[in-house]
């Protein structure tokens, strides 16, 4: 899975998937078709008419990809506390990821339905909400795929 994040803080990149990026600057989204395609709130404000291709963009549920005029997805899935979210948490004094429905997978695959208990974040979950995200598409792609190898700095116990 090729892939980028745009416009999350430095202080995520050790936490990033393998083959995911993260770009800071717009011109680096143009030009290219991503496997997956994370955008951060800050991210969304930022784009205004460039024409950016991905597999799956995973993108802020109060940022409608009709605002994003020139990003093309095959696949988008949304990233909030609404219940109309696709990834959201179900708890949040205790962390939990809620897949609230089958996501596509830039493999063709797909992810399940599921609660993921979060342990140990490097900040508050909501905040993660588009990392976690790409951590479990990238996670599962591994998996499917029979590697579980190169998934960055040890994460034992940790989820996704």
């Amino acid at each position: 899975m090729e892939g980028a994040i745009f416009d999350c803080p430095a202080s995520w990149e050790p936490w990033l998937p393998p083959q995911v990026r993260r770009l800071t600057d717009v011109g680096e989204l143009t030009g290219r078709e991503w496997g997956v395609l994370a955008l951060t709130a800050a991210g969304c404000a930022k784009l205004t008419g460039q024409e950016i291709r991905c597999e799956l963009l995973l993108l802020p549920g109060d940022c409608p990809l009709r605002r994003l005029d020139g990003v093309r997805p095959r696949h988008a899935v949304s990233y909030g506390l609404s219940p109309r979210d696709s990834l959201t948490l179900s708890s949040l004094r205790q962390p939990v990821l809620c897949v609230q429905r089958t996501l596509p997978m830039p493999d063709g695959e797909a992810v399940e339905p599921q609660e993921i208990p979060l342990l140990d974040l490097p900040a508050p979950a909501v905040q993660l909400l588009p990392l976690l995200g790409l951590r479990l598409l990238g996670r599962a792609a591994l998996i499917l795929r029979g590697s579980g190898e190169g998934d960055g700095p040890s994460r034992e116990g940790q989820a996704p």
